[in-house]
Parts: structure tokens; sequence; C-alpha cells
């Protein structure tokens, strides 16, 4: 069936892209990497990581193996994204190397993660950091945490209405803010060192296996190290794509692992690997080494600005995927319609607003989809990886190609698919339960799909 389904290459299809006009440059995408990776894990996950992986060698040997194959990871799509630089270019090159189906299915549980459940998830969790800063004491029960997510999210959306420069601005200063907060942790952990690390091990089952537990850590750093593939989907804003995309994704990449490197070394030297391991707050424990009691202030204060990039350029990307789909006529054409002067898609923005608004309201609480994220994850993230193998030999090649490659070809590509296959299986033989609900919600969107064909004309 989906064989026989035609695809829509006409002309309005084809204007439709030009309605975007670039705003961003070298340094705005190099910031939107950072803070599309750099949102709340790595203040909650090197707890998991080291429960899992039991000793400083696997824990250290996780993140670094995860740091070289996410910087592998991030040449590939930045050699995907210079040679394709469009709105929703994460679902454009599904489509255009795969089906339309299958884009929307990969897509479309990702939005209903990330601009839902997700969104709202994050955000709720952002107010929780901040309210007990906050005077008003309105806010700090449980409907003002909602009320304050609420407003915290209506702010994002005024900003991001004024434009797209507008809101590259705000995630530029909140990005620079947040890169120079944790190398400040950094240096001064190592200056409060305590001697914690001399602690040893964990001591993990007997039958677990090193490559089990290093298998089992690597799906948190992962999870971690995530987010840098959607700056894909910025493609059409980019100025001068086929430099700026590479190098701001690569550069982007860098410094995130610089960052991860160094404060999980900071938490080692203040925690030792036990003390991490029992440290779901982990941030907040090693604030409270360094400021004493104003510590809890100080950090609740750096997740803030941390959710708030996060949250800011999330809406800007996930725009353009809603802009992908109403290009292939699977959304009504309003999700497409741009502002020529701000090049904001006013309709869809205020959609994801009151998306997310919704999932505050009723939902309220923190879901924990780690397994359900990195089981689809890893599956979709090889899937579009893939797609360098068309660009490169298949009919979609541009001979004339002139922009960053990736090196070492085609054994880069297969060596990072690989993985991701893995990490999959690991996550689903970590949490069966979730892994299967993943899936049904990966499969549940081809009907869809065939329904939203029949609907949108």
């Amino acid at each position: 069936m989906m064989k026989n389904m035609k695809r829509d290459n006409s002309p309005s299809r084809m204007q439709s892209q030009t309605q975007i006009k670039p705003k961003l440059k070298l340094f705005d995408v190099s910031m939107a990497v950072v803070s599309l990776v750099i949102g709340i894990g790595i203040f909650r996950t090197p707890a998991i990581i080291a429960s899992d992986t039991g000793t400083p060698g696997l824990f250290f040997g996780a993140w670094t193996l995860g740091a070289i194959i996410s910087l592998v990871g991030a040449m590939i799509f930045a050699e995907i994204g210079s040679r394709r630089p469009q709105a929703g270019g994460y679902y454009k090159i599904v489509s255009e190397c795969y089906h339309p189906a299958f884009a929307f299915m990969i897509n479309y549980v990702g939005l209903l993660m990330t601009t839902g459940a997700g969104f709202a998830a994050v955000a709720l969790m952002g107010a929780e950091y901040i309210v007990p800063l906050i005077p008003y004491s309105g806010f700090q029960t449980p409907a003002g945490i909602k009320w304050f997510s609420v407003l915290m999210v209506s702010g994002l959306f005024l900003i991001n209405y004024a434009g797209v420069k507008m809101g590259a601005m705000v995630v530029n200063v909140l990005t620079v803010i947040k890169i120079v907060t944790i190398l400040t942790f950094v240096v001064l952990a190592f200056w409060s060192g305590n001697g914690a690390a001399s602690v040893a091990k964990i001591n993990l089952p007997a039958e677990t296996s090193i490559f089990a537990a290093l298998g089992m850590g690597m799906i948190a750093v992962f999870y971690t190290f995530g987010g840098y593939q959607n700056t894909m989907n910025l493609g059409s804003d980019v100025k001068k794509p086929k430099r700026n995309m590479p190098w701001g994704i690569v550069s982007g990449m860098l410094i995130v692992t610089f960052l991860y490197l160094s404060i999980n070394f900071g938490y080692y030297k203040l925690l030792g690997i036990n003390g991490i391991a029992k440290s779901p707050l982990i941030a907040a424990d090693m604030a409270s080494i360094i400021f004493g009691q104003a510590g809890s202030n100080v950090i609740s204060l750096v997740i803030f600005i941390s959710v708030l990039g996060f949250l800011n350029i999330t809406m800007m990307q996930g725009a353009r995927i809603y802009h992908a789909m109403a290009e292939d006529k699977i959304l009504p054409p309003v999700f497409k319609k741009v502002n020529s002067k701000t090049q904001v898609q006013e309709f869809t923005l205020l959609f994801i607003t009151v998306l997310t608004t919704s999932f505050i309201v009723f939902q309220g609480t923190f879901e924990r989809i780690l397994n359900m994220v990195m089981v689809n994850d890893g599956i979709i993230l090889a899937i579009t990886a893939s797609s360098i193998f068309f660009l490169r030999y298949g009919k979609m090649t541009d001979k004339s190609f002139d922009g960053f490659k990736l090196p070492l070809f085609p054994v880069l590509p297969a060596i990072y698919i690989l993985f991701l296959l893995m990490i999959s299986v690991s996550a689903f033989i970590k949490d069966p339960v979730s892994g299967l609900v993943s899936m049904a919600l990966l499969a549940a969107g081809y009907p869809l799909y065939l329904l939203l064909r029949r609907l949108v004309k």
C-alpha cells in the first residue's frame, strides 16, 4: 500500500520552502546544539549511570564512549543537514529516502513526546526548582506550580512569536549563561574536593558482566547526549548552510562533550562513585558541598536557566517539523503558513503552546520516559542516519556537492548505526513494558497517517 501512494512534488509544495528566509548564523547554530543537548539530563542521569556501571573505570568509559559515538553522529547529521538544509529536515530526509508514511510515523512519536507530555514535564520540573525562590506563596503549591509553568511557556511563546531571530538571541544568552555556570561548578568542584573519590566501586550483582554493565550505563549516557540531530529541522533558517550547519553542529557537540566530561569529573571528585550512585539530584548535592545551605538555591537557578533554554529551542525547531508535514499534505496548510517579516509559523507556535499547556494542566507530573524514549530513539536515529548512504550512493546523490563530508565513510556510519541498535536492545531488555508501549505508539502512526492523508486536502 505504501508503494502505491504518490508523493506530492507539485510546484506549490516546492515553493513553500522559499517562504522561510535564513536568519541564523554559525554562532546561533552552535548555541542551538548546546541548548538542545544540555537540558536536565546531566543534572539527573549520572546517578543512573553510576548505579549501572559500578566502577569509576566503567562510569567514565561509558561517558567517553558515548561522547565519541555522539561526535560521530553529529558529523553524520552535519553532512545530511548541509546537503538537505530544509525546514523540518529530520522529517524531510526520511520522507525522501524511504517514504512519507514512515517519516510521519517516526516524527509524530517525537512530537507527541517532545512538544506534548515531555515538553510539559520539563516545564513543570523547571517550575518546581524556581518557585521556592519566588516571594509570592501562591506559586508554592501543586496548582501554583502548574500555573507558573503555564506562564513560563506563554512567555516563551511571546518571545518566539516576536521572530526567529529574537528566539535565537534568547537561546544564545541562556546557553552562554549555562556554559559559564557549568564551568564555574567544575572549577569549584576541583578546588573543594574532599577525597570522596577514593571509594573504589559499587557491588553489582555477581551475574552482571562488564559488557552488560557498560551497555546498561550507555542508555542514560546516550539519552543525555541526544538532541543534536534536531538541529536539522532549522535547516532553512540557517545562512550559508553548507558551511554553518556542519561547523555549528560539530562545534556545539565539542562544547557539550567538554562540559559533560568535566562536570562528571567534578561530581566524582566531590562524591566518589558511591556518592554519585546515591544522588539522584546530584547537582543539588554538589552545590550543597560547594556553597553550603545556599547551594540548593544556586542549583535551582541553574536548572531553571537550562530548562528555559531547552524549551525555547525545542519550540523553535518543533514548529519546522509541523511545516514539513503540512508541505506533504499530512497536516492542514495553516501549519506551514509563515509570517514573511518575523519568519514565524504563528498558528503552529500557538498550537504548540496550547498543546503544552493542556498537558501541564491535565498531566501535572514528571513522566519517567527514559527507556520508552530510547527504544524508539535508537531505531529512529539509526534509520535517519542511514540516509547518508542514499545521499552518497543512491539516486539522490549530488555529485557536485562540495560541502562537509564525513571522514572514514562508510565505516563510521556503520559503527554508529550498529551502536544505536544495541542501545535500543539494551533499553528494551532493561524495561520491556516501556519498550512495547513505545513500539505500539510507533506502529499506531501508520493508520493515523492514512487517516490524515484522507482528511487533509
